[in-house]
């Protein structure tokens, strides 16, 4: 099973999902940006596996393309994102997204 596209999928199922569980469940913005790029990584991995066992020959280099496409967009993601939270953070001194709601005031 270890040479076989079911393990990667279940790997990335898995990824997603913890990614998924860590969006939802907490309410720090740095813990959110976080589980985000744990679920990116998780199609990232599914992507590259599609492309590994795909039929044609060019569908590898194609997997990887769109994954480095991928994790250029998840670079941008998270510094952006970052750059964000720091912003609210230095005036509200605190990262939680629930206390986010307050600026409009």
């Amino acid at each position: 099973m270890s040479d076989s596209l079911d393990a990667y999928l279940i790997l990335s199922t898995m990824l997603f999902a913890i990614g998924t569980f860590g969006f939802l469940a907490r309410r720090n913005a740095i813990s959110m940006l976080m589980s985000i790029e744990l679920m990116l990584n998780g199609v990232n991995l599914a992507i590259v596996a599609f492309g590994a066992f795909g039929v044609a020959a060019s569908a590898a280099a194609e997997g990887s393309i769109v994954a480095l496409m991928v994790i250029a967009v998840a670079a941008a993601e998270a510094t952006v994102g970052l750059a964000i939270v720091i912003a609210i953070y230095r005036n509200k001194h605190t990262p939680l997204v629930d206390e986010y709601d307050a600026m409009k005031r």
